[in-house]
């Protein structure tokens, strides 16, 4: 039988490049085996460590193998807990739906319905765009430039970039990409350009079934929406009789300090799209929360053989246990503050690169408007100094932080001094602070 010692008998990337599919990423840019994870670092079969900037894409806001949520889990599974249930009731599934009303839902006055629509962010935006279609019997959905919200094909279709896209391989139609905020520059109410657009009956833009927005562009490159134009677009959606849908896979658990992200705007999105970290242990787990009047789907008309991920009901109650007071918020809120600051800093250090630092709460980025190629760099140059850390934007121009939420200030530290270690390292070998 194949075991651990196996692996070590050939080149350990040797398996992945002749048996694993062309389409593997994430390999490319951090290539080893990893082999152990725990909190915030990671260990590969070497015994190199790594401090994790990366989060599982941001799938761990409360990091690896949370000894609480691990615990939660093996007491489950040694007690033969239900596993696999699709709809069917469960133990682990009303448990959870308790304590999510209890603990998020009622305390925001939220009254949403939750949906269950399969393991993936992408299936929690598949199923809001078909509810949004069927309650108002329209087809167009408007999303935004630079926007990410999965890879089938109707995520795909309110998708922005380019690359993604053409990935498809068919026609990606009812959707229409309009200007994010601040994308054609801060003197441009983008607001008011989708309004025109709406209300011009020459415009070409018929009225359409939703808006969908996230409230900060993780994958589209770290784009935060201002306040007033998250805010403008949740009174036109109501005018106009449009609906809203906040697209929270990556921002939300946390991720900007609240635990949805859109809540610092005192906007009521019609529906929610929540993943990643909802299961609070890296277990697929996705749920679409919906206004109850919204709540039209017919038994069985969207489903998922995988929509009954138990294990993942119970980590993800445990996971809720962060939230039950306003500690965590603001302990995210100050860490948070002291990795803005240090960018800030490293951004001032080198003023021919032009850096601008982006983000809200616990997901920020830089970027060099002068050296698209520079986000690369140093993402390569940080993982051989012990890094994990990715890049974002259409042209991977963004260096993009996504630390776990629960980091201590110690590796938080850490790993922006091997940020910026490899920042200077970059630029000393082009011969200073030059481009």
């Amino acid at each position: 039988m194949p075991n651990d010692h196996a692996i070590t008998t050939y080149a350990p990337l040797d398996i992945f490049e002749k048996r694993e599919s062309e389409v593997r990423s994430y390999i490319r840019s951090f290539p080893t085996v990893f082999s152990r994870a725990q909190g915030s670092r990671m260990w590969d079969m070497r015994g190199r460590e790594y401090v994790d900037f990366f989060s599982g894409a941001g799938a761990l806001n409360y990091g690896h193998n949370n000894p609480k949520l691990k615990e939660l889990l093996i007491a489950y599974l040694q007690e033969d807990g239900i596993t696999h249930s699709l709809d069917m009731a469960t133990k682990a599934k009303a448990k959870f739906l308790e304590t999510f009303q209890s603990v998020i839902l009622e305390p925001r006055d939220l009254p949403y319905k939750v949906m269950f629509p399969g393991p993936t962010g992408t299936n929690a935006v598949e199923s809001a765009l078909k509810l949004a279609r069927k309650v108002t019997g329209r087809q167009t959905v408007i999303a935004f430039t630079n926007a990410f919200h999965g890879m089938t094909l109707g995520s795909l279709a309110v998708t922005a970039n380019r690359f993604k896209r053409r990935g498809a391989g068919v026609p990606l139609g009812h959707a229409v990409i309009m200007p994010y905020d601040q994308f054609l520059g801060e003197a441009v109410d983008a607001a008011a350009y989708l309004e025109q657009f709406l209300e011009e009956g020459g415009s070409g833009v018929s009225r359409p079934a939703a808006i969908i927005l996230e409230t900060v562009q993780g994958e589209g490159g770290v784009h935060v929406a201002r306040t007033a134009w998250l805010k403008k677009i949740g009174d036109l959606c109501k005018r106009m009789g449009i609906l809203l849908i906040v697209d929270d896979v990556q921002v939300g658990c946390g991720r900007t300090g609240p635990f949805f992200s859109f809540e610092e705007a005192g906007i009521t999105p019609d529906i929610v799209s929540l993943s990643k970290s909802i299961s609070g242990y890296g277990l697929a787990m996705a749920l679409t929360l919906m206004k109850p009047e919204l709540d039209v789907f017919e038994p069985g008309e969207h489903n998922g053989t995988f929509r009954g991920q138990n294990p993942a009901f119970v980590t993800a109650t445990g996971a809720l246990d962060y939230w039950r007071t306003a500690d965590f918020t603001a302990a995210i809120g100050e860490k948070a503050a002291l990795m803005r600051t240090r960018l800030e800093k490293i951004a001032c250090a080198y003023p021919l690169l032009n850096l601008e630092v982006r983000g809200r709460g616990l997901i920020q980025g830089i970027v060099s408007d002068s050296s698209p190629e520079l986000a690369s760099q140093i993402s390569q140059e940080a993982f051989s100094r012990g890094l994990i850390v990715e890049t974002s934007g259409p042209e991977d121009e963004v260096v993009k932080l996504l630390p776990a939420l629960t980091i201590d200030d110690e590796t938080l530290v850490q790993g922006l001094n091997i940020l910026e270690d490899s920042i200077r390292h970059i630029i000393d070998n082009r011969g200073g602070n030059t481009l």
